[in-house]
């Protein structure tokens, strides 16, 4: 069994970068090498749930952000026993939501969350692949705290120090690995 340094060591090696994706002079960080690879998938789970369990006392909830806070958030969750609840795009849940916009490079997109899906008081951690602007994890805390939830840390596989987003999120955050947006 590897320690948690070495299965970061490991997820790290296994994160792709595709160089002009989505636009020219964009350097794409791509996570699905990891989830190819059933035994670092599995190391990813077992450090966020580590971290976890070290670092929250009770955790209620489980919010993943839209799409790989899909893939990673319900495992987690299932892992420690809570709630999994989505964070998407606007116009994709059903029922009452609760909106938050927030800004892009070149313009603002919205976030919604389903108004009955986190009750006030409920402990909750944000996971997200990638922390880049700040603004989709910005938005996530936000939404919560408008359901009076605790946001009690934000997780993320990837983040782009250079990006500065790390100083838009007021709540606790950790990453776990960090990649130069150029390199």
């Amino acid at each position: 069994m590897s320690t948690t340094e070495e299965k970061i060591e490991i997820i790290k090696q296994h994160i792709g970068a595709i160089p002009d994706f989505p636009k020219p002079g964009i350097l794409f960080r791509d996570i699905f090498p990891v989830l190819r690879k059933p035994d670092v998938f599995g190391y990813l789970i077992d450090v966020f749930v580590d971290h976890i369990q070290k670092h929250y006392e009770q955790v209620d909830v489980i919010v993943g952000l839209e799409a790989r806070g899909f893939i990673i958030g319900p495992l987690v969750a299932l892992r420690l026993g809570c709630a999994f609840v989505p964070i998407r795009k606007a116009g994709k849940l059903p029922g009452k939501v609760i909106q938050q916009s927030y800004q892009l490079e070149y313009g603002e997109d919205t976030f919604e969350i389903q108004a009955d899906s986190i009750t006030p008081g409920q402990n909750v951690v944000i996971i997200d692949d990638l922390l880049a602007t700040g603004g989709t994890m910005c938005a996530a805390c936000t939404l919560v705290k408008k359901l009076q939830g605790h946001v009690r840390g934000c997780l993320v596989v990837i983040e782009l120090p250079e990006l500065c987003g790390r100083l838009k999120v007021s709540d606790e955050f950790h990453a776990l690995v960090q990649f130069k947006e150029s390199s």
